[in-house]
């Protein structure tokens, strides 16, 4: 079908497949996908775990994605980010089922002619545990951080990579946790122990957590703040910028230090959940760092035990 396909005046949304092009939000696809699922005798059951894949899609691609720029790459990290940076554990089960999700979503896009390619065509199911993630040694950190106090802006440092990066580090939020932080988020009640307060809707409640900052990096904090002002005074968001710059500024981060793998949101994640656990810190504190439940933490823990192992052998 032609990309010229006109939408259907009065909506911002197509009303039929017929009305869905290359050019089409992802999220405005998913509804008439479902129903299509429904024609085809799915079960609710069905329906409800593929639309519970596909809003994770949007959750860590962008809704707002238009369906022809999905690429084969994108659709495996955001596999990647299920297994090692969500946070919460993927078993073999769900993994497979939500690759089945993608091959058949991004193969109805394909039949209805929205797409020349399909990109979930070339994924593999795979058998097997999943990969660790890499982590960050001690030495490595301090090489990014030496790395990012020499970027300049304006003749100065440019205060947002070494923000960012140790933001990171210290509390292993994640990307969404982190784009919708505020200053509100920066508890400064106690100058010397000043906190980081995470809110996340959980189920149509708010749960949150607070995690302890470093009082230097309050400070590298407003010097970025100076730097970074908030475009729109309605909109008092700490990061000014995408979800994907951010990641832009951590993979040039790592290769400019001379880190060897990809630098992610991920691998800070697991860097700083494996550093606290090599300092001795407790299973459950760090547990309630990650916002996991005590379900959640079984998985999670032995990893985060096996990563710590792997580093100490890498380290003799």
């Amino acid at each position: 079908m032609s990309d010229l396909r006109q939408m259907p005046l009065f909506t911002a949304n197509p009303q039929s497949p017929d009305d869905i092009n290359k050019h089409t939000p992802f999220v405005s696809t998913l509804e008439l996908f479902l129903k299509h699922l429904q024609k085809e005798g799915k079960s609710e059951h069905t329906l409800k775990a593929f639309r519970s894949d596909l809003l994770l899609v949007g959750e860590h691609l962008d809704n707002n994605v238009p369906v022809g720029n999905f690429t084969t790459t994108m659709l495996n990290d955001f596999l990647k980010w299920l297994e090692n940076g969500r946070g919460v554990p993927c078993s073999r089960k769900s993994y497979a089922r939500r690759v089945t999700t993608l091959k058949v979503y991004f193969k109805w896009i394909h039949s209805i002619g929205a797409i020349i390619h399909d990109p979930a065509k070339a994924i593999l199911q795979r058998s097997g545990p999943a990969p660790l993630s890499d982590v960050l040694s001690e030495d490595q950190i301090l090489a990014c951080i030496d790395f990012t106090q020499r970027l300049r802006k304006n003749d100065i440092q440019d205060y947002r990579p070494e923000m960012l990066f140790r933001l990171l580090v210290d509390t292993g939020i994640k990307k969404s946790e982190t784009m919708r932080l505020t200053p509100a988020s920066i508890d400064r009640t106690n100058p010397n122990r000043p906190l980081l307060v995470v809110r996340n809707k959980v189920r149509n409640v708010f749960k949150e957590r607070r995690i302890e900052l470093d009082k230097d990096w309050v400070k590298l904090f407003d010097l970025y703040r100076q730097q970074y002002p908030p475009k729109k005074a309605d909109k008092p968001e700490i990061i000014t910028c995408t979800s994907r710059n951010l990641e832009y500024i951590l993979t040039d981060l790592g290769e400019g230090a001379g880190i060897p793998f990809k630098l992610s949101f991920e691998v800070l994640r697991w860097t700083s959940a494996v550093r606290d656990h090599q300092m001795g810190v407790e299973d459950d504190i760090i547990r309630e760092k990650l916002g996991l439940s005590k379900i959640s933490w079984h998985e999670t823990g032995q990893k985060i035990r096996k990563l710590s192992e792997k580093l100490n052998e890498a380290n003799i």
